[in-house]
């Protein structure tokens, strides 16, 4: 087993607001393109240059919640973000401490049968640990627990962030409201920069999108857990359009390799990793994605590597982040390394608010592109 690349990022360049605040707009930043190991730098609104008629962008439906909601422990004050509405109708949650700087910091030593007060007269009881001082079952007495998070909930905020930002900095233009009220405990942040007139220029060109939803928890940015269970739909229509997409494309040059079978058009390319992770876990060994809905914990791997994707755009985030083994599993470790390195002398912003990274397959000369919008 190699060792885990390991990059250090300077506080300098953890994206601290969002695009909007700092420039002209959610689209005003950076695209890295990795082709292999040949990198190129864009600006965002040049992606449909990137990509090619035929391919398909898979996008996650699913709205940020405010989940970060304050309570109190014996009187003392606490942060519960609400993570994930479990099968049994326990939540996944994480207790934190409030900092003077309007943050929080991680919490430990609490145990089975803590009861935390919440706004409403509302109550929450701590059942069972879900990973070791820091994410538990708990029972909820609000019924109606989304509920509770629109009326005194706010977006989760981490401490590299400057200050609270409104809900719709953290809702995506994918996004749409659950019959059920749920949605992520954290944005699907690599969609963030999409805006209406981009998607609107990519469907001109003949790019398509096709929805999935996974409802993502509270990320492992501190104690770097593997992904537990998330709630995922993969309809049938999306099903439908990636089958025929890689199946299109497959026409004509059987026998050929699978990268002359990419160079032919009809690529799946992901948006963000909570994409992969959805439409991986609707796919047989076969390749073939059936529809399909329910929990998912899949947690992709170079070893198990990608059934239906081809390519991802994903934020950047440090190595030792969760997702890592991911995008190595989709575009090779000496990808990322040459990519992470140029991400950090061209001066990347990182994280939810920062630039982006397209990762697609590595091209023959007289396919690749060519873009004049160079950074």
């Amino acid at each position: 087993m190699t060792a885990p690349l390991r990059v250090r990022v300077p506080d300098g360049l953890l994206a601290s607001v969002p695009a909007e605040v700092r420039g002209a707009g959610r689209d005003d930043v950076r695209l890295m393109v990795s082709r292999g190991t040949e990198v190129s730098h864009h600006a965002f609104r040049d992606l449909a240059g990137q990509l090619r008629a035929g391919d398909v962008l898979v996008v996650n439906t699913s709205q940020t919640l405010p989940a970060a909601v304050d309570g109190a422990v014996a009187g003392a004050p606490v942060v519960v973000h609400f993570s994930t509405l479990g099968a049994d109708g326990r939540w996944a949650v994480e207790l934190r401490t409030p900092t003077a700087s309007g943050s929080t910091e991680r919490r430990t030593g609490d145990r089975a049968e803590t009861a935390v007060a919440l706004p409403g007269g509302q109550r929450l009881v701590l059942d069972e640990a879900l990973s070791p001082d820091r994410l538990w079952w708990a029972r909820v007495s609000a019924r109606d627990v989304p509920g509770l998070m629109r009326r005194y909930g706010r977006p989760i905020r981490y401490s590299y962030t400057e200050r609270d930002q409104p809900l719709a900095a953290y809702q995506t233009v994918f996004a749409l409201p659950a019959p059920d009220g749920l949605g992520s405990a954290e944005m699907p942040s690599a969609a963030r920069p999409f805006t209406a007139g981009l998607v609107a220029d990519l469907v001109r060109r003949g790019v398509r999108f096709a929805p999935v939803t996974l409802h993502t928890g509270v990320a492992s940015a501190e104690a770097h857990e593997p992904p537990y269970p998330e709630r995922f739909e993969v309809p049938r229509s999306t099903a439908l359009l990636v089958n025929a997409a890689r199946a299109g494309r497959g026409r004509g040059v059987r026998g050929a390799s699978a990268q002359g079978r990419r160079e032919t058009g009809g690529r799946i390319v992901a948006v963000g990793t909570t994409a992969v992770r959805a439409l991986e876990s609707a796919a047989g060994p076969d390749g073939v994605v059936r529809e399909a809905a329910g929990f998912t914990d899949l947690v992709v791997t170079p070893r198990r590597g990608v059934r239906v994707v081809d390519g991802l755009l994903t934020g950047l985030h440090e190595p030792e982040a969760s997702h890592l083994l991911m995008l190595e599993a989709i575009a090779g470790r000496e990808a990322l390394a040459v990519a992470y390195d140029q991400a950090l002398s061209r001066l990347y912003l990182w994280h939810e608010f920062g630039d982006v990274h397209l990762l697609l397959p590595e091209e023959n000369p007289h396919t690749a592109h060519c873009s004049s919008n160079v950074w």
